[in-house]
């Protein structure tokens, strides 16, 4: 009976030892991350990777930075204005021959496209949903561009200060209401949507998230320490653009253009600000309700519904003569919170509440009659916080001064139903 016992236990351990040897090996983080003591041999790799497309200019790859990327890469019609079904119609301004909308395709029968950046923004309070922006510093200046990436919880994966490496070929590049990103081409064929004959046609779309995680390397581990925040007045961001500060609108030719569009993505920390409790209604400024967000389009919250149209809802911040929009969107956490000084009773303690935006800056157009006919008014620059205190990162922080030389922090509250029944 012990002589088969022991034979038994001699067969099972054998056994066991043999799923354990079976098993995968455990990831390492030379596995996922390329670290920057053996880039010049990951370098190489990529060296060979592209061998057949080496030239006396490029070793078989070219890391470009942001802005060069744009240059090369995007122009300004695009690969799609002249098809037989061409972008959705709201995109070009004839008068300045100028397109909003715009697909570049990057080819693929080449050397090595690539570009580096570090991630600027985090996705967990839903205000950059499957969209992401990259910087780099070059020449102790920033340059930055979104990409939209079809992919769920991507700061999960694609962490706050997280460097990348994407190769670009067979992707695109184009522009989005202005706004320049990596992309796919997509078609949108929505016939009814909101004003469907003007939307119907190409425009930027995401590039499918395998796609992506393929043509993805990152560089070291997530460091957030490592990214720029330029630390601004509204005055100086319009300023350095060289644009009227109370009514900054850029010239509506490729130079004007250039400008905000290079200027797109940039992170930065506004100064000096407090929300004015207004809204842009349609090119005039009005005062937010405190009807219900549901209902109201309106509303002092940071976004209420827009009946699932899906742009982004902007609040007005205002510091000294210069105005600008808080963008955010109707899907994000934060949306139905009260803006600072807000509550359900108005917005009349708003301008008592100052402090400092931080977020991404942009200038948004999605109508190119409006350049064409001359009717901007300076509200198509907004900047877009990544997240409010207790909800993500802590983007927005006011005070209030409640006695002399005391102040009161801004603590976010949400809009509570049951003030409305």
């Amino acid at each position: 009976m012990k002589t088969r016992i022991y034979i038994l236990y001699l067969v099972l351990s054998t056994f066991v030892l043999g799923l354990v040897s079976c098993e995968p090996r455990a990831l390492t983080e030379d596995d996922v991350f390329v670290t920057n003591n053996n880039l010049e041999s990951f370098y190489d790799e990529l060296i060979q990777e592209n061998i057949n497309y080496a030239t006396d200019e490029f070793p078989g790859f070219k890391i470009y930075e942001l802005n060069e990327f744009l240059d090369a890469f995007m122009t300004e019609a695009g690969s799609y204005a002249s098809d037989t079904t061409p972008y959705r119609e709201r995109s070009y301004d004839a008068t300045h021959d100028l397109y909003l909308y715009s697909v570049d395709t990057i080819p693929t029968d080449t050397f090595g496209i690539y570009i580096r950046g570090r991630i600027s923004t985090d996705d967990y309070s839903g205000n950059f949903y499957k969209s992401m922006v990259i910087q780099r510093i070059v020449d102790g200046k920033q340059q930055n561009l979104r990409i939209s990436v079809d992919l769920g919880s991507s700061g999960g994966m694609y962490q706050l200060g997280q460097e990348i490496l994407i190769r670009c070929n067979g992707l695109a590049v184009g522009r989005y209401a202005n706004q320049p990103q990596l992309c796919i081409p997509s078609y949108n064929n929505n016939i009814f949507a909101m004003n469907a004959s003007q939307k119907v046609g190409w425009c930027p779309g995401r590039i499918q998230g395998s796609v992506f995680r393929k043509a993805t390397r990152m560089i070291g581990t997530p460091d957030p320490s490592k990214l720029q925040y330029d630390e601004v007045t509204l005055e100086d961001i319009y300023k350095e653009l060289g644009l009227d500060a109370s009514k900054p609108v850029p010239t509506a030719d490729a130079e004007g253009m250039d400008k905000v569009r290079k200027a797109d993505g940039r992170l930065v920390i506004i100064h000096g600000v407090h929300f004015t409790g207004e809204f842009d209604n349609n090119g005039t400024l009005a005062i937010c309700d405190t009807l219900h967000p549901d209902s109201s389009s309106n509303a002092n919250v940071f976004a209420p519904t827009t009946n699932n149209i899906g742009y982004p809802q902007s609040r007005v911040i205002e510091g000294g003569s210069c105005k600008m929009m808080c963008s955010c969107s109707e899907y994000a956490k934060f949306a139905y919170f009260y803006i600072p000084g807000a509550d359900r009773h108005g917005v009349s303690d708003c301008e008592n509440w100052s402090g400092t935006v931080t977020g991404i800056l942009g200038w948004y157009l999605d109508k190119a009659s409006d350049m064409a006919s001359n009717k901007l008014d300076g509200f198509e620059w907004s900047v877009t916080p990544r997240g409010i205190p207790g909800i993500g990162i802590p983007d927005i922080r006011m005070w209030k001064e409640v006695e002399p030389e005391v102040y009161e922090e801004w603590e976010p509250m949400e809009f509570n139903p049951n003030d409305y029944r």
